[in-house]
């Protein structure tokens, strides 16, 4: 290979490129942050090429396997970083999250599992199941905040000037990503700032201050729109923290992590993807890192296909759904078809969400798609806007007030013939039981509600039974 060059991200709001390590160190969002109704979003500039894709099964720990496809990789031997060298880093780290942990990063198991699928009611034998309820800190969450901590600690060995000890990290979080923030933080030594809910569980707490977390309640205030913790979160950014954050729009390097998720289940099946994944979305970074790591993949001749993503969201919050039924719209306007708007929360509003996507899947051309989407990115106010009341729900982990993430969703679906599907409550609580039961996987009510998603999805669209599904365990039961 010839000498490696600073690996470049783009923005897919605006356009703007900068290099993932610039003279005051990593890059986390657009500079122009800020500047219009814009979805600023950072993410690789599509340098996939000048880089070898080949996983290195020699390990099982995923950001050893899949160096070469990291950002934090590519920047450190940009930086002059040797390979070794930053083997040596990443399993450094992870034998310090495995001091915190009790067990650090590794390949987590794609289990095919029938017998859920009979007791679920779903008539499908081949329905797969990623387990991520039993990785470190309970949840994928740790992947994200990984990748993150990575370019963190790519900049510290790499910088010819010190890199400030006192640097403070911070996120927005209910539960598992701020648990998995706290053990890596802990980890590396950083100091984290946690923004919860009131009503965040005392065993999360009480985890959170064991691993050194300062806590950061925040109360919702009547009248005001957003998540409370995003915005104490986003104050703190403002003041200096490093966004740790489960968020792409305010640290793109986390969806990086995230897509190893992807490249696992590809690995694990030959290069040949489900037929359609169902994923739980909140905040949207867990859906955003499956539709990259496979879309990339694909890119790379890794995937045969891309599979079919269907987001699934609560009845009692649900931003991505109304967002996506207005780019739906505007696609369909695209092509001369009369549709009327979408009541998110009407029940018939399903069926026809499953008709619209196949009318976009056998008539629109990808030009028709990326004018839609190209709009939706430059009036973000018009498709994505924090839920209109309070969010509530048995799957408290997806009840972010905006999926942040939510424009590369809506893409992920319309690219691939996907919809959005709205789990009812009776059917989450179902959903879990059945799946703890049948599986022996404690995993908690969200890291269910995909499956809960897969289950009202089907007496909708019939065809999901001769098809390969998979849907994503995260988040241990606390």
């Amino acid at each position: 290979m010839t000498t490696p060059t600073m690996p470049r991200l783009a923005c897919a709001g605006c356009g703007t490129t900068v290099d993932a390590i610039g003279p005051a160190g990593p890059v986390w969002r657009c500079p122009r942050t800020g500047d219009g109704d814009v979805d600023h979003v950072l993410r690789p500039a599509g340098d996939d090429a000048a880089w070898p894709w080949d996983a290195d099964t020699s390990s099982t720990n995923p950001f050893v396997r899949y160096r070469t496809r990291l950002t934090a990789y590519r920047a450190a031997r940009a930086l002059g970083m040797r390979d070794a060298a930053f083997v040596a880093l990443v399993e450094r780290l992870d034998a310090r999250v495995a001091e915190v942990d009790g067990a650090g990063f590794g390949v987590t198991p794609l289990r095919i599992e029938s017998a859920l699928s009979a007791n679920a009611d779903l008539p499908c034998g081949n329905l797969m199941v990623k387990v991520e309820a039993e990785h470190v800190s309970g949840s994928h969450k740790a992947r994200h905040l990984m990748g993150i901590m990575l370019m963190l600690d790519v900049w510290r060995e790499t910088s010819a000037t010190a890199v400030d000890d006192d640097l403070r990290l911070a996120i927005a979080s209910c539960g598992n990503a701020a648990l998995a923030a706290a053990v890596v933080a802990r980890a590396a030594g950083y100091a984290l700032d946690v923004f919860v809910p009131t009503w965040a569980g005392e065993s999360v707490v009480g985890r959170l201050l064991a691993l050194g977390a300062t806590i950061n309640a925040c109360a919702r205030e009547t009248g005001a729109t957003g998540d409370p913790c995003y915005h104490g979160f986003k104050r703190a950014v403002a003041d200096g923290a490093t966004p740790f954050c489960c968020q792409g729009p305010d640290n793109g390097l986390t969806i990086d992590g995230g897509e190893t998720l992807a490249w696992e289940v590809l690995d694990a099946l030959d290069g040949h993807p489900p037929d359609a994944v169902f994923v739980q979305v909140g905040g949207g970074a867990l859906a955003s890192s499956i539709v990259r790591g496979f879309a990339r993949a694909h890119h790379a001749g890794c995937a045969a296909r891309l599979p079919r993503l269907h987001a699934v969201q609560t009845r009692g919050c649900a931003p991505l759904v109304r967002a996506h039924d207005a780019v739906t719209l505007a696609v369909l306007g695209r092509l001369g078809v009369a549709a009327s708007a979408l009541s998110t929360l009407d029940h018939h509003a399903a069926r026809e969400r499953v008709r619209r996507a196949a009318l976009i899947a056998r008539d629109t051309t990808n030009a028709d798609i990326d004018a839609a989407l190209g709009h939706a990115a430059t009036h973000r106010s018009a498709y994505m806007r924090p839920w209109d009341v309070e969010p509530v729900s048995l799957a408290t982990g997806i009840l972010d007030d905006e999926t942040y993430d939510w424009l590369a969703i809506v893409a992920g679906m319309l690219r691939s013939g996907g919809y959005p599907v709205l789990a009812d409550e009776d059917t989450l609580a179902r959903a879990n039981r059945v799946a703890r039961d049948t599986t022996g996987i404690d995993v908690c009510m969200t890291g269910t509600s995909g499956l809960a998603g897969l289950m009202d999805a089907m007496p909708l669209a019939p065809s999901l039974a001769g098809e390969r599904l998979a849907v994503v365990f995260s988040g241990h039961r606390r």
